[in-house]
């Protein structure tokens, strides 16, 4: 199982739409996936260890697949619209990492 996370850093005077992000990013994606998606999760940042500290990240979306070619198969053909669509909802230069889950 792998993992392919995207990170949104939490950068001073940046936008981010969580409604959207949800309401139509999130299920945008979950069509164009289809069944090689295998689960997924939205993350929000609330602050850092340190009371009163900012998040790191804004926000985070976590999609999980059998594996590296698999994402890539459903990923690749639909790649121009799902990245297309990120200034619906940000400004933000998101981060990615593929990780393969060992837990």
């Amino acid at each position: 199982m792998i993992k392919v996370t995207v990170f949104y850093p939490n950068e001073e005077g940046k936008k981010f739409d969580m409604e959207y992000y949800l309401n139509k990013h999130i299920p945008m994606l979950q069509q164009k996936l289809g069944a090689a998606l295998k689960g997924g999760a939205v993350e929000q940042g609330l602050g850092g260890i340190t009371p009163g500290s900012r998040a790191t990240y804004i926000a985070m979306g976590h999609l999980s697949f059998d594996s590296v070619e698999a994402f890539q198969a459903a990923f690749g053909p639909h790649a121009k619209s799902i990245m297309g669509d990120i200034p619906n909802y940000t400004d933000i230069q998101p981060m990615i990492q593929i990780s393969e889950v060992k837990i």
